[in-house]
């Protein structure tokens, strides 16, 4: 069942606190990795308390402006959150970020190669988070089970590789949140893999882009929408997409868009 907390008990738990490990290895991709893990403030209060887990990628620009890819600029996914579970508004969770690795993310975070700039470590990827990193979590944390309890997001690269884990871990990942996903990879490859896709079960989407983005970027993610919709995705049931006025490619713009699909994703009540 999943986590509902009454408002003000949440509030009074106060905010949630960030617990690292650093140089994670796996045996299905080279290099190590750190991980981040926000835990919310309820976690130590109710010790009879599981919680849903959403699994984020680019974990070094979601909690801390140090870190971040351009310094200053992060996503606020700790605050965010703090204020939403305090509001009453989404069931209280675990948040993991994934960091990237530098000269590895592109290869990592895509679905399929591309002749001239390579690529297609995604299944790889999608091994190491879905057979080690989740495994992990559920060892050290109290988490809740099942895809209804677990999601996955990303933005950019990691909004193309979040949209193809959650489509091929359909059964693992129940939600997912593609922020301006790279759809013009190897010639929408993403597109024609939504349109062919297995569905059931069929995870819980929400998309957007910026309309400040590259030139066909509103383009390329209306088509991914479509192929979705022509699946059976409803808009404003299982599907949320949103194109978000002057919204540029960046941690800022991102940054805003966490408290809607943070909404959609774990609505409370």
């Amino acid at each position: 069942m999943p986590t509902f907390v009454n408002a003000a008990e949440a509030a009074a738990a106060g905010p949630g606190h960030l617990r690292k490990y650093d140089r994670y290895g796996s045996r299905y991709l080279p290099g190590e990795r750190d991980l981040i893990v926000y835990i919310p403030g309820i976690y130590d209060r109710r010790p009879d308390l599981h919680f849903p887990v959403l699994y984020m990628q680019d974990g070094q620009n979601l909690f801390d402006p140090a870190t971040s890819f351009i310094q200053g600029m992060y996503w606020r996914v700790g605050e965010t959150a703090d204020r939403l579970i305090a509001e009453g508004a989404i069931q209280p969770l675990i948040v993991v970020g994934i960091y990237n690795t530098g000269k590895r993310r592109l290869r990592e975070y895509t679905p399929s190669r591309d002749r001239r700039l390579g690529g297609g470590g995604a299944d790889r990827y999608g091994r190491m988070l879905t057979r080690e990193i989740k495994p992990f979590i559920d060892s050290q944390y109290r988490t809740l089970g099942g895809p209804a309890n677990t999601a996955i997001a990303g933005s950019s690269l990691g909004g193309l590789v979040t949209l193809y884990l959650g489509l091929r871990f359909r059964k693992v990942y129940g939600k997912m949140a593609a922020l301006s996903p790279s759809v013009w990879w190897n010639q929408r490859w993403i597109v024609n893999y939504a349109s062919r896709a297995r569905i059931e079960p069929r995870p819980r989407i929400y998309l957007d882009c910026g309309t400040q983005e590259s030139a066909h970027e509103t383009e390329d993610v209306r088509k991914v929408r479509d192929a979705l919709v022509e699946r059976g995705w409803r808009e404003g049931h299982d599907l949320q997409y949103n194109e978000i006025q002057g919204a540029k490619h960046d941690e800022a713009a991102w940054a805003l868009r966490v408290d809607p699909f943070l909404r959609f994703l774990f609505p409370a009540g």
